[in-house]
């Protein structure tokens, strides 16, 4: 069993558990305020691992399974099982951790805030994969499919100005931070792959030319 399905099982099994036991719930979200309060810097990670609702976990898992197998396959035949399970799990589970460093600090003084979900992990890992596959297509919802490449940059920018506005309940800056922090960590491991990613842009052309 690849690592990447142990960890949706585990993330699926905790959200489930922290959704009928609301003191799991509270103890484990990411609260900046708690943090700064109790020293719970614990939350940087658990909160990783539950989720607000159903559908939330769907998107995060269904993409997380898609992009991980790639990268963790990567990593294992780039560094060995043992190795390349250790490091894979360094993008997925620090892209949780740092993703958050950001939102920390902007909001330790309001005590009203939480973030929860896997989305800085996933992130990470999405650009990792970008990185190694740029010209792959993403297809988002089934039915537009862009290479890995373009959808990032578009993610990138989407995410920045979306955490500007902060007009609705997402925490856009774990995205952007997530996946900054996944391309920027994958070229230090695999140095070689950052030539081969720009390659492979110059190289590509849209399939109706």
């Amino acid at each position: 069993m690849s690592v990447t399905l142990i960890l949706i099982i585990i993330t699926v099994g905790t959200s489930f558990y922290a959704w009928k036991n609301e003191s799991v719930m509270h103890s484990w979200i990411f609260q900046p305020y708690a943090v700064q309060r109790d020293n719970s810097w614990y939350r940087f990670l658990t909160s990783g691992f539950i989720h607000a609702d159903l559908t939330h976990l769907f998107f995060n898992m269904f993409t997380f399974f898609f992009f991980g197998q790639a990268v963790e396959q990567t990593l294992s035949v780039v560094f060995g099982p043992v190795t390349g399970i250790l490091l894979y799990l360094l993008v997925y589970l620090g892209g949780i951790i740092v993703s958050d460093i950001s939102t920390y600090f902007k909001h330790r003084n309001d005590p009203g805030y939480r973030a929860l979900g896997a989305s800085g992990g996933v992130a990470a890992v999405v650009f990792s994969s970008i990185l190694f596959y740029p010209t792959n297509d993403i297809c988002l919802y089934g039915l537009l499919c862009i290479p890995g490449f373009i959808l990032g940059v578009l993610y990138v920018i989407y995410s920045y100005y979306s955490g500007k506005r902060m007009g609705d309940n997402i925490n856009h800056d774990a995205h952007l931070y997530g996946a900054v922090y996944g391309f920027v960590l994958s070229i230090a491991l695999v140095p070689q792959a950052l030539p081969s990613f720009f390659t492979e842009v110059i190289s590509w052309r849209p399939p109706f030319l």
